[in-house]
């Protein structure tokens, strides 16, 4: 066989005038092949097809080929782990090449996007983020995302933080509606155990939480849960996230939680919201001031939801609540005291008397321990030992001391 290199060889010496003889001889080829090509001319080569050659999928075609017929959503991976229990040793994309010929082709399928009028409607959702702050270098830490987003213009507001609690959700909330200036008339949640509780037996309709209602009644709006099973339903909540963790989380560094929210606000403020929104056409925070003016006014004041549960005292004397802790005078005798929360504060009260008034923690395991609360360690004459301090709720019985001499003697007689 003849490459087309050697065919125009063999074409032009045979221009110069060489012999089919003296062609031969130069190229190395037989005189009957030379000849051939000389009357076949300038047309390229034909070459045989080569046979097929095996590939490692080849012995599992007929298995994957029927069981996608079966089965046509069946994933990938799933039949990557079946077919390696048969002695399969390539790689996973072999296998995709394979499904993109063998799997029937899904029917066209065009989403429609709902668009809301302005100051209807905002989405809620919080989003899991593990981080490893420089001030603990060395811990990988858990944290949420809370965001809201206004479904006409896709104004964004988010915020990190260490909780997904009730507290946590409605304080979001207030500093959102906050930042707007305003509230929409119906937010949309996924189905979050903060929001909604379930569904009657019935299966009509959605049992929301009683705070949350609560907060839509001070604010004016609605709470909505979104259809199980249909993210979709909430995707203009859902879309950010990815944008959020591609282009503001990746490759970021982060002291802790306070500068990665001083972070993210300015990164909303220059970034995503000044970005022109590639489904409106409109640059985001433009678009936000025309919809500020549809949003609700703010009521006088922001809603109290008060939180309460009884917790019991530690041996020095602090309350735990929502991981972290928080102290009670040292004259408290009560073992059961009742906790009340709120977005911002944590009461403490004892016998219906409030005891103590702390500022909430945004952290864990840490402690808020409130001036005096915490008498200082009285010295004994001495001066060399301090003095026994009793904990809260302990009393102790003093005697005179005859008592304790008659008691040494019995001792004494006893033994």
């Amino acid at each position: 066989m003849v490459d087309l290199l050697g065919l125009m060889m063999i074409l032009d010496l045979h221009k110069q005038g060489l012999s089919v003889s003296a062609i031969a001889q130069r190229t190395g080829l037989d005189r009957k092949t030379v000849r051939k090509y000389i009357e076949r001319g300038a047309l390229a080569p034909q070459y045989s097809p080569r046979p097929p050659r095996p590939t490692v999928i080849a012995p599992f075609e007929a298995f994957v080929r029927e069981r996608v017929a079966a089965w046509p959503e069946l994933t990938g991976t799933r039949l990557l782990r079946e077919i390696r229990q048969q002695g399969y040793t390539g790689s996973y994309t072999v296998l995709k090449r394979l499904l993109r010929r063998v799997r029937p082709p899904k029917a066209p399928a065009f989403e429609h996007r709902f668009e809301t009028p302005a100051g209807l409607q905002a989405q809620v959702d919080f989003a899991e983020f593990r981080v490893e702050f420089t001030a603990e270098p060395g811990q990988e830490r858990k944290v949420w995302l809370f965001a809201m987003v206004l479904g006409h213009s896709r104004y964004l507001w988010a915020q990190f933080v260490l909780h997904q609690d009730l507290p946590t959700l409605l304080r979001c909330h207030m500093e959102a509606f906050e930042h707007f200036g305003g509230s929409p008339r119906e937010i949309l949640y996924d189905r979050m155990k903060t929001a909604v509780l379930g569904e009657p037996e019935a299966g009509r309709g959605v049992i929301y939480n009683a705070k949350l209602l609560g907060l839509g009644k001070h604010y004016s709006f609605m709470p909505r849960a979104c259809q199980p099973y249909r993210a979709k339903t909430k995707g203009k909540v859902e879309r950010p996230f990815r944008y959020i963790r591609a282009d503001f989380f990746m490759a970021r560094q982060f002291a802790d939680i306070a500068d990665m929210n001083r972070q993210l606000r300015q990164w909303l403020d220059t970034v995503a919201n000044a970005r022109r929104h590639g489904s409106t056409e409109r640059i985001v925070a433009e678009h936000f001031d025309q919809e500020q003016a549809y949003l609700q006014p703010l009521p006088a004041g922001r809603f109290e939801a008060v939180l309460s549960v009884q917790r019991r005292l530690s041996s020095d004397g602090l309350v735990s609540v929502g991981g972290n802790y928080y102290s009670v005078p040292d004259g408290t005798r009560a073992r059961l005291v009742e906790v009340q929360s709120t977005a911002d504060q944590v009461r403490i009260l004892e016998n219906d008397k409030v005891i103590a008034v702390h500022t909430l923690l945004q952290g864990r395991k840490q402690r808020s321990v409130l001036p005096g609360h915490r008498q200082p360690v009285r010295l004994t004459q001495r001066g060399d030992k301090p003095s026994v301090r009793l904990l809260p709720g302990h009393a102790v019985a003093t005697r005179r001391l005859d008592v304790y001499e008659q008691i040494a003697r019995h001792l004494g007689g006893a033994r």
